[in-house]
C-alpha cells in the first residue's frame, strides 16, 4: 500500500516536474541545457523552504514587537501608579508645610490647635468613662511618656494620639454596639427601633451629631474639618451604643430566680390536668417552697392579687410596650404602683391557682401579644457572658 503511494506520488512529480531542455544561442552557437526533474524538484524544495523561513522569521519579529508594546505599556502603568504616590506623599508634606506657614511656623498656634482637638476629645470622651472595659481602650498618653521629647516631638506625638483616641472610640463603640445589637435579635427584637432613642445628657447630640457638613461640625467645635470628621463618625456611633445600652436596661432580660430550673416551656404541651394538648403561655421555673422571686427590669407593679387558674399573681410595666407576669406565687412583696428595679424582690415561690406544684409560672408580653421568655433570658446571658 505504502510503495503504491509512492509510485503515485512518484509520477505526480515527473508530471509537474517534466524534463526540460533549454537552448541559449551565443556567438553563432547554440548551447543546449537539459534541467532533470530532480534538479526542478530540488529547485523548488529550496525555493519553498526560503520562503516558510521567511514566513517565520516575519512572524517572530511581529511577535516580539507586540511583547515589547505590552512591556513597555506595564512599564508606563508601574511609572504612573509610583509618580500618584511621590505626588500624594508631596501634598502631605506641603499641607505640613502650609500648616506651619499659617501658625508663622509658631510652636505656640501648633499648640493651641492640639488644645482645641482635645477640648474636643474630652467632650466626645466625657460620657463613656464609665463603660466597662473603656478606661483601658480610651486612655490618653501620659505626661510621664512625654518627658525628655522636644516640644516638636510633643506637639507631633500628641497628634498622633488624638488620632488613636478617636479611631479607638469608634471601634470600641461600634464593636459594642453591635453586641448589644446582637442581644437586641437573641430576644427577637429589631434593634433599630431602639438605636434612635434619645439619651439624657448625650454631650455631643443635637447639632453636632445633625451637623451633616463637616465644615459646620469643624466651626462649632473650632478644630480643622478632617479631625471634626472623625468626631462626628465616632459620636455617631457612641450615642448608637449609649442608645441602645439604656434601651436594652429596660428590657426583661434578667433571671426571675437566682439558681433558675427550667421545667415546662413555651408553646404546645400536653395539660398536666386533661393530658390533651394545650398552649403554655410562659416559661415554669420548679424551686422550693418561698423561694424568692425577683423583677427581671426596672418597672412599676400594674397589677398584684389573684388572676383565675393563675393564683398570686405579680404584674410589672416595664414601658415601651413591655410587660411581665409571675404566677402562682405564695406571698406578694410589693402593691400596685410600687416602683421596683431589676433583681428586686416581689414575691416568694408557692403552688397557688391551677399548679401541680410548687413553680414559678414567668411570662413576658411586649405590645399585648405574650412572647416566648427563653429568647428574653438568651439574650440576657449574652448581655451578661460579653460584658
Amino acid at each position: 500500500m505504502i510503495v503504491n503511494r509512492w509510485f503515485q506520488f512518484r509520477e505526480w512529480m515527473l508530471r509537474c516536474f517534466p524534463e526540460r531542455h533549454l537552448y541559449l544561442r551565443s556567438g553563432g552557437e547554440m548551447r543546449t541545457f537539459t534541467l532533470s526533474s530532480r534538479r526542478q524538484i530540488g529547485f523548488a524544495g529550496l525555493t519553498a523552504a526560503v520562503l516558510g523561513w521567511t514566513l517565520i522569521s516575519t512572524a517572530a519579529v511581529g511577535l516580539n514587537a507586540l511583547a515589547l508594546n505590552a512591556g513597555d505599556e506595564a512599564a508606563a502603568r508601574t511609572k504612573a501608579y509610583y509618580e500618584r504616590l511621590i505626588a500624594d506623599r508631596q501634598a502631605r508634606l506641603n499641607s505640613a508645610v502650609a500648616e506651619l506657614t499659617q501658625t508663622s511656623g509658631s510652636l505656640d498656634g501648633l499648640a493651641q490647635s492640639i488644645g482645641k482637638r482635645h477640648a474636643a476629645l474630652a467632650m466626645l470622651l466625657a460620657d463613656v468613662r464609665g463603660v466597662p472595659g473603656a478606661a483601658a481602650t480610651l486612655e490618653p498618653i501620659t505626661q510621664a511618656k512625654l518627658e525628655g521629647r522636644s516640644p516638636v516631638d510633643k506637639i507631633q506625638t500628641v497628634r498622633a494620639d488624638q488620632e488613636r483616641l478617636v479611631a479607638a472610640a469608634e471601634g470600641f463603640a461600634h464593636s459594642r454596639a453591635d453586641r448589644l445589637r446582637l442581644a437586641f435579635r437573641l430576644a427577637g427584637l429589631d434593634p433599630a427601633a431602639f438605636s434612635g432613642r434619645a439619651v439624657a445628657g448625650e454631650s455631643l447630640g443635637g447639632p453636632l451629631i445633625e451637623a451633616k457638613d463637616p465644615s459646620a461640625l469643624a466651626a462649632i467645635l473650632d478644630v480643622d474639618e478632617g479631625f471634626a470628621a472623625r468626631i462626628q463618625s465616632a459620636a455617631q456611633d457612641l450615642n448608637a451604643m449609649r442608645s441602645l445600652g439604656a434601651a436594652i436596661q429596660t428590657l426583661p432580660l434578667q433571671k426571675p430566680v437566682s439558681s433558675p430550673v427550667r421545667s415546662s416551656g413555651f408553646g404546645v404541651r400536653f395539660d398536666p390536668f386533661t393530658g390533651r394538648p394545650a398552649f403554655h403561655a410562659g416559661q415554669d421555673f420548679s424551686g422550693a417552697y418561698m423561694t424568692p422571686i425577683y423583677s427581671t427590669a426596672p418597672g412599676v407593679v400594674s397589677f398584684t392579687g389573684v388572676r383565675s387558674g393563675y393564683g398570686n399573681t405579680v404584674e410589672i410595666d416595664h414601658g415601651k410596650g413591655f410587660k411581665t407576669r409571675y404566677a402562682h406565687l405564695e406571698g406578694i412583696s410589693v402593691a400596685p404602683g410600687q416602683r421596683v428595679g431589676v433583681g428586686q424582690r416581689i414575691g416568694a415561690m408557692g403552688s397557688t391557682g391551677r399548679s401541680t406544684g410548687t413553680h414559678l409560672h414567668y411570662e413576658v408580653w411586649e405590645n399585648g401579644r405574650v412572647q416566648d421568655p427563653t429568647r428574653f433570658l438568651k439574650a440576657g446571658d449574652y448581655v451578661q457572658q460579653a460584658g
